[in-house]
């Protein structure tokens, strides 16, 4: 057995059906940690499985799935050289989850942009607020809902130009990739170049995506 096995039985042996495995993926293990437990499982492995570092965490929108959100952190063992993901699934009715900040204080920038991009909140994070956008931007860029053009929103008076940030549409643009692969190009922002046509196929539930 390895030591990320290992390091995944210490975790059954402690928290039980709690804990679920991700198949492996690129020599990449995995563990799905409900999130009422996602601190206490933090802070068993920093100091009882020896995971100093918190090396990433990321919010992911599943738009569509039931819990829309995750949050991935990806944690590791510096004397071992061992790493280990942990998935927490967060419902869009209630997008908070408990901060890893008192556990691993570099959780602290990761949290704010999580919740700045995607409106997730961190409870018990010491200082959560926008580390992107500006305080009073009303939108959340980086939920698959997001059009690519972009939303208006109202600067802030401390800016240049100070006033009203309208859309741009990037249809044809050098920043818009095509759809591609047959995964679920309906949620990806660049399926949909502005509000309106977004809307538009929400409103259209037979509408066909062109692949």
């Amino acid at each position: 057995m390895n030591e990320v096995n290992e390091t995944i039985e210490k975790l059954k042996a402690q928290f039980g059906a709690d804990i679920g495995e991700q198949p492996e993926f690129r020599g990449e293990c995995g563990v799905v940690v409900p999130r009422a437990k996602i601190l206490d499982v933090c802070r068993f492995l920093k100091t009882g499985c020896g995971f100093d570092m918190l090396t990433d965490l990321t919010g992911v929108d599943n738009l569509g799935s039931d819990p829309r959100f995750e949050v991935h952190y990806l944690v590791y063992a510096i004397a071992r050289r061992e790493r280990l993901r942990l998935v927490t699934g967060v419902p869009e009715n209630d997008a908070a989850v408990d901060s890893v900040v008192s556990v691993w204080s570099t959780a602290d920038w990761h949290e704010r942009e999580a919740f700045d991009l995607l409106g997730l909140t961190f409870r018990g994070h010491p200082n959560l607020k926008r580390i992107i956008m500006w305080e009073g931007y009303p939108h959340f860029p980086l939920r698959k809902d997001f059009p690519v053009a972009g939303l208006p929103a109202e600067l802030p008076s401390t800016a240049q130009n100070a006033g009203r940030a309208e859309s741009a549409p990037q249809e044809g643009g050098p920043f818009v990739a095509g759809i591609g692969a047959v995964s679920a190009p309906h949620r990806e922002p660049r399926a949909t170049d502005t509000a309106a046509e977004r809307d538009g196929k929400t409103a259209h539930p037979g509408h066909v995506e062109e692949i």
